[in-house]
């Protein structure tokens, strides 16, 4: 019985490692494996023997040998992969498979709802107390956090003088904390999948007792004791990867109600900044 280089390694990984050793039937299995990696966890072995036109038998053979007891077990596998945010394959979106466009939409609309009816509960609004009152204010986002923090610093930085981004390309985020009090703010941006050093960041704030904003998903809750306030967004898909509709959402949600504190000097800054479009010529004119 073959055995997966990494035991514990995704299942994608687990055939690739272990596809040229294995007989025609189950290379076949396969392949119907990895062409639906992404609603694996829909399947059992009844069904990956018919879309692969081999037996059932083939297919529990294939799964012991990818070092999983059966078919609820490769289920359970990828459930918990997703989970974490793990992407595992790609969703074809032709003919026969139309359904998945409704399906994909039915999701955003409700990672949209439940992030709506969380922060209505009025941490949105302490958090925008929070920023729209900062001297100086630090969004953190890393690894897939960081195109979301540069999302929501390109919305602040129209109506606040002072909005950093970190981590700069090159630097450090100690760089950025260092000199913030209790009168500034940082909003720390971090879905599932964080880097192992997320925690300290938090440490460090805290010691420097500066107020943080954590905008996360649910995977996150452990942290939300250590934070001013948790602004909490799902980022589930019924596709590959995570969707970070809902979160660019709540960027909006959060840049609107955070410019609304500072009303008078946000304001002036984005009048100052529109004269400067002008003599810049940095905008496209309308035709």
């Amino acid at each position: 019985m073959l055995r997966p280089a990494v035991p514990d390694a995704p299942i994608g990984q687990r055939i690739d490692e272990s596809y040229a050793e294995l007989s025609p039937q189950e290379q076949r299995a396969a392949d119907v494996i990895l062409a639906h990696l992404d609603d694996l966890a829909l399947y059992n072995a009844s069904e990956i023997a018919r879309l692969s036109s081999v037996s059932k038998a083939t297919v529990s053979r294939l799964f012991r040998s990818l070092g999983f007891a059966d078919a609820q077990e490769v289920r359970d596998h990828a459930r918990a992969l997703r989970s974490q945010g793990i992407p595992l394959g790609g969703v074809t979106l032709d003919a026969e498979r139309s359904s998945a466009i409704d399906t994909h939409l039915a999701q955003e609309q409700s990672n949209l709802a439940a992030m709506l009816t969380t922060v209505s509960d009025g941490r949105l609004g302490e958090a925008a107390a929070l920023l729209g009152r900062a001297r100086r204010i630090v969004v953190i986002g890393l690894r897939n956090s960081y195109p979301v923090a540069l999302h929501l610093r390109q919305q602040l930085v129209l109506g606040f003088d002072d909005v950093r981004l970190a981590p700069q390309p090159g630097q450090s985020i100690g760089e950025e904390l260092a000199g913030l009090t209790d009168g500034d703010a940082v909003v720390l941006v971090g879905f599932r999948r964080r880097p192992s050093g997320f925690g300290r960041v938090l440490d460090v704030a805290s010691d420097l007792r500066v107020p943080v904003v954590l905008l996360a998903d649910s995977s996150a809750r452990r942290h939300s004791g250590r934070v001013a306030v948790h602004l909490e967004c799902p980022v589930d898909s019924v596709l590959a990867v995570d969707s970070y509709a809902a979160a660019n959402s709540l960027v909006a949600l959060l840049a609107t109600e955070s410019l609304a504190v500072a009303a008078r000097d946000s304001r002036t800054r984005i009048a100052s900044i529109n004269r400067l479009y002008g003599g810049l010529d940095e905008l496209e004119h309308r035709s």
